[in-house]
């Protein structure tokens, strides 16, 4: 059975890649010649991709091509480079301002994905790297996150979210992580007070695009005893300050 759905990937891959070199669209049969299929089984694989969005058909000549999915998920994933590319300088400097690690986060379901880290020689050597996931509602990044997002999505996520302790100061009651969201919404950043884990505290504030909505965030995270309650103010200030300057070079006007 394993080995049948890798076959059945590796043969609707064949399909992606064939159509992606054939801009005036293929019908069912002529695919099924190239890559070597039955009718009935292109059909099939086809008409999966086309319900997803990855394939198009041309009502009038039955032709199939690439769907405008494809130029989603490439467009995300350029807005992304183009996201890490104009974010690290300004990560560098508040990752030098402040002594401590940097870290630039996208929401990605209901957690929060790391996709850029700096880190400082004198910094901690956190456990975290480019690629980890880390849940919404209990680190400084994805409180940021949830607070730039509508009231449909915000209250879609906090539904769905799977509440568990990691600490003993991480919050799983709805009310007051809702009060923190709508703190976090007023000053312009986020705290993780050792929600996460032990000893460690994070600041955060929220990156966003063009249109102003919130598309990413960029964090300070030390240890409690260097990013510290009574540094939190300007802690805030400074990584407000690095956010606002990567959501101007992502094109905010303000």
């Amino acid at each position: 059975m394993k080995e049948q759905s890798v076959q059945t990937l590796d043969r609707t891959i064949d399909i992606i890649e064939l159509l992606a070199t054939s801009p005036q669209g293929m019908g069912v049969t002529e695919i099924g010649a190239k890559v070597n299929l039955h009718k009935s089984t292109v059909h099939r694989l086809i008409n999966v991709l086309a319900r997803r969005g990855y394939v198009d058909k041309d009502p009038k000549q039955g032709k199939y091509k690439i769907g405008f999915k494809f130029i989603e998920i490439s467009s995300l994933y350029m807005n992304q480079l183009e996201l890490k590319t104009e974010a690290f300088p300004f990560m560098r400097r508040l990752a030098e301002q402040t002594g401590q690690v940097t870290h630039l986060g996208i929401l990605d379901g209901f957690d929060v994905v790391y996709i850029e880290k700096i880190d400082v020689v004198r910094s901690l050597r956190l456990y975290s790297q480019i690629g980890k996931r880390v849940p919404v509602y209990c680190t400084a990044l994805g409180k940021v996150l949830l607070a730039g997002q509508n009231e449909t999505i915000r209250k879609s996520i906090l539904d769905s979210v799977k509440y568990e302790y990691f600490t003993g100061n991480t919050i799983v009651d709805r009310n007051i992580l809702l009060r923190q969201l709508d703190e976090t919404e007023k000053r312009g950043w986020a705290v993780d007070n050792e929600e996460y884990e032990h000893g460690i505290r994070c600041i955060a504030a929220p990156i966003k695009d063009f249109t102003g909505k919130v598309i990413a965030a960029v964090s300070v995270t030390g240890e409690k005893n260097i990013v510290s309650a009574d540094k939190d103010e300007h802690i805030g200030r400074l990584t407000v300050e690095a956010a606002l300057g990567i959501s101007k070079r992502m094109g905010y006007i303000i």
